[in-house]
């Protein structure tokens, strides 16, 4: 009975072996411990999925362009990586981490302050910078007319012992909450804690706007909204000097170990410093907050946005996406002429202008009208089989900018090689981007020669990408 139960046994484990082994070289099924890497993943699909919040610090749009620190060095490290970033925001941060672990996001791209408790589920980077946390309070209302610093002191929170009894807003998931519990602990009173959904960059405008009296915030950030709102003080700290850091999830030691040891690299450059000195000390980039192209308070992109949103409607696009790529070919400058000639918003050639009646003592309505009819020149004869709207805008962008007919040439070539010529992404734009090489180029299928195709794959990304932002932070 024994030798009977032990040969069972023995085939069990045998057959279970043989299925995993089985499993993990057809590429379906691996045993439970064996974990993706996710760097890997990252490499081969050339892009990497990163999450940020919305500040003035963080990612912001000032006419069509995206701005912001954790945005730029973002994309600093996704060169290094030689990848894409697709860039998504997340306001409130226990949504950040939730959408991080179900393997939504690879990497947190904001300044996320570094605790014990947050490490428990998270890999931190290496330090983009230290800071410690300050109490945001208003000074008093005469505060001008004072004759000392003492004087407005006196009206000022200094000793942390009188938090007591006193209401601070925070945003909601932010570490502030833990630090103002340990204060309370500390003092032996109450503190009225409120978790806002807002973010603590507006928290501390409501402060300054006599809406709400006191707040917490990174130094950094508080130091820099105390130079666009005089009347707030941020001088008192509720806590120690802390770590400011990306997160990736606890299982990805070998994507936090790459960033680690390119964050170590950059920090020492030039590059690294100016970056700072652009988003932290730079009053230049504080002022553009109070603009009406500061896509958080103001909410426009351009001086034309009106125009772009009745010239979309010819064509029944999206204001933005249009504006994506009117961005893309002159950042809105209407006098901009390129090397080639090219000139105005819609960066036209000398002989569309001349064929659509605009020259350059034209206004920008009639430049971004005969743009548009163009666009709609080159919509009307794409292919009828193109029958999905976004592909049929992502043709009609590629022919805009590389030529109708190298467009076409791109699709036989996709349809002899089994790709679908109707669908733009991973299908004809593959042949668009290596229409330079000999072995495209030459082909029989191809009747208009060589192109520099990367230049227009970029050019439909680009614009799709920057639309994306847009669709986030601008409305509709």
């Amino acid at each position: 009975m024994k030798r009977w139960m032990f040969l069972s046994l023995l085939l069990l484990v045998i057959a279970v072996g043989c299925r995993n082994l089985h499993k993990a070289k057809g590429g379906k099924e691996v045993s439970g411990n064996q974990k993706t890497d996710l760097l890997d993943s990252i490499l081969k699909r050339k892009k990497i999925i990163a999450l940020t919040d919305y500040s003035s610090n963080t990612f912001f749009i000032y006419r069509g362009e995206r701005l912001g620190y954790q945005y730029e060095l973002l994309n600093a490290f996704a060169k290094y990586l030689g990848v894409s970033v697709d860039l998504r925001i997340e306001s409130n941060l226990d949504s950040s981490f939730r959408y991080l672990q179900e393997g939504r996001a690879d990497v947190l791209a904001m300044g996320l302050t570094v605790t014990g408790e947050r490490s428990k589920f998270l890999l931190f980077s290496e330090p983009l910078f230290y800071t410690r946390q300050v109490l945001v309070q208003r000074k008093p209302d005469h505060y001008r007319t004072m004759a000392t610093a003492d004087e407005i002191n006196a009206h000022l929170i200094r000793n942390l012992i009188h938090l007591a009894g006193v209401t601070i807003h925070i945003r909601k998931g932010s570490v502030y909450y833990q630090q103002l519990l340990n204060l309370e602990n500390n003092i032996g009173d109450t503190i009225h804690i409120v978790q806002d959904t807002l973010s603590t960059e507006m928290l501390i405008q409501e402060v300054a706007q006599h809406k709400i009296d006191y707040t917490v915030a990174d130094e950094i950030m508080a130091r820099n909204s105390a130079k666009i709102y005089p009347n707030i003080d941020v001088k008192t700290p509720v806590s120690f000097e802390q770590k400011i850091a990306w997160a990736v999830r606890k299982d990805q030691k070998h994507l936090i170990d790459t960033l680690d040891a390119w964050l170590l690299k950059f920090n020492k450059t030039l590059k690294s410093r100016l970056l700072y000195n652009k988003y932290f000390k730079n009053m230049r980039v504080k002022r553009l907050v109070k603009s009406k192209y500061y896509s958080y308070t103001g909410g426009k992109l351009s001086p034309y946005d009106g125009l772009i949103k009745k010239a979309a409607k010819k064509i029944d696009w999206d204001w933005r996406l249009l504006a994506s790529m009117i961005y893309q070919e002159s950042e809105f400058k209407p006098n901009v002429q390129s090397w080639v000639g090219a000139y105005g918003l819609m960066q036209l050639m000398p002989e569309t202008m001349k064929a659509y009646g605009v020259n350059k003592n034209s206004g920008e309505e009639e430049q971004i009208n005969a743009g548009v009819r163009l666009l709609r020149s080159f919509e009307s004869q794409l292919p009828k089989t193109i029958t999905d709207s976004l592909e049929k805008i992502k043709f009609t962008l590629a022919s805009y900018n590389g030529g109708l007919a190298h467009i076409l040439d791109a699709r036989r070539l996709a349809k002899k090689y089994g790709k679908n010529p109707d669908t733009w992404t991973g299908n004809v734009d593959y042949f668009v981007l290596h229409l330079s090489e000999k072995k495209y180029y030459h082909d029989p299928l191809v009747r208009n020669g060589y192109m520099r195709g990367w230049e227009t794959f970029d050019f439909v990304k680009d614009i799709f990408s920057r639309y994306e932002s847009y669709k986030t932070l601008i409305n509709k």
